[in-house]
């Protein structure tokens, strides 16, 4: 049986009317407008789900063994760009609207349920620029994501420890070096990951990486360096307890003995934050025993730089204050007794500072007393 189009039906109006009416200037809303049919074929937009799915096939095809070339080749590469945008999009929300909790639900069950995760970390030196900075975006947000309640993350990344062995490594190559230190930076957050870099050979390579010559590349090592030595306290003091004696060893002659102002630096405002941390107590009164330590320590009060001589303050005060001093840490402070009282009595803040000047008369106190200890 021949099946016929009907035309749709209007009052009092026939086909021909009809059809005058799409091209009459005189009425301000025609009936039936061409974009108008044409918008009842749009296709169905896709799920965070199919994105995902897409996304994965995609990554699979750039892996693949060649089997596409060429222009074909170059075409996937744009569909896996904009898919990847997309994504970050959905997770991050625009100047428009904000992400929607459900849809990054969604998209974060399904990037963990089939490898996507794994896919989209080992093809990063595939990707152009552009999508390399998407990837890590991507991969940043969905160690936050949660599901159920429950950051999934955390376990699939536990279960995947080679992934964070790849980023670790990302350090090695300044293409990656910064895309993979912020993927790793985020997932560092997961305490489980954190106790697995410390435990692992991998932390000893932090004091080579940074220092690398690349100024951006050693600086976000340090970030990291840093994020793993203070986000999880129960984590980073069992790990110095353990690894004291090897650890600021190396700390002591790789980076607060550093050549470099920077390292230097920042390797001594990191220690003054681990050694004042409460949680860090009994590592702070080893570290505040050893007459190497102080010696390193007053060595840097004398440095040029005033953001080095306050940072190495912070830490000098504790040797200062510490009530049950070895014999050869009085010794040296009474020895140089002199001159650290003429430093101190010069020494100020740029900015008016109160804690500061009390921490000093403390310490200008403790030293006085020593001396007339040493002199009974």
């Amino acid at each position: 049986m021949a099946i016929s189009l009907m035309q749709p039906s209007f009052p009092e109006t026939n086909t021909s009317s009809l059809l005058s009416l799409e091209f009459n200037p005189t009425l301000s809303q025609p009936y039936i407008q061409h974009s108008q049919m044409k918008s009842l074929f749009k296709s169905k937009p896709k799920s965070p789900a199919e994105i995902v799915r897409q996304t994965r096939t995609l990554l699979l095809s750039l892996n693949g063994s060649g089997e596409h070339r060429g222009s074909k080749r170059e075409e996937k590469t744009d569909e896996l760009n904009k898919h990847i945008r997309e994504l970050k999009l959905i997770l991050y929300g625009s100047s428009d609207s904000e992400p929607v909790a459900e849809a990054c639900a969604q998209l974060t069950q399904e990037f963990f349920k089939e490898n996507t995760l794994h896919l989209l970390i080992v093809s990063l030196p595939k990707l152009g620029l552009e999508a390399r900075r998407d990837a890590t975006q991507v991969v940043a947000n969905l160690q936050r994501q949660q599901v159920h309640s429950r950051i999934i993350a955390s376990a699939y990344m536990e279960a995947n420890l080679n992934l964070i062995d790849i980023l670790i490594s990302g350090y090695e190559d300044p293409d990656l070096a910064l895309h993979y230190g912020g993927m790793l930076r985020e997932c560092i957050r997961h305490q489980s990951i954190a106790r697995y870099v410390l435990e692992s050979e991998h932390i000893k390579k932090f004091f080579n990486y940074i220092q690398l010559p690349n100024f951006d590349i050693a600086a976000d090592a340090m970030a990291t360096f840093k994020e793993l030595l203070t986000r999880h306290k129960s984590t980073v003091a069992g790990f110095l307890s353990k690894n004291y004696d090897w650890f600021f060893q190396d700390f002591n002659s790789k980076l607060l003995e550093s050549d470099s102002y920077i390292t230097k630096r920042q390797a001594v405002k990191l220690l003054s934050q681990i050694l004042l941390d409460r949680s860090n107590s009994v590592v702070m009164v080893r570290y505040v025993n050893s007459k190497d330590n102080l010696r390193i320590l007053m060595n840097l009060l004398r440095e040029s730089s005033k953001n080095i001589q306050t940072d190495a303050f912070h830490v000098f005060k504790l040797f200062a204050a510490n009530q049950n001093k070895p014999p050869e840490i009085v010794s040296i402070l009474i020895a140089n007794r002199s001159k650290l009282l003429r430093f101190l009595a010069d020494f100020k803040m740029d900015r008016e500072d109160e804690q500061f000047e009390e921490d000093k008369a403390q310490v200008v106190k403790e030293i006085a007393e020593l001396e007339q200890a040493g002199s009974t």
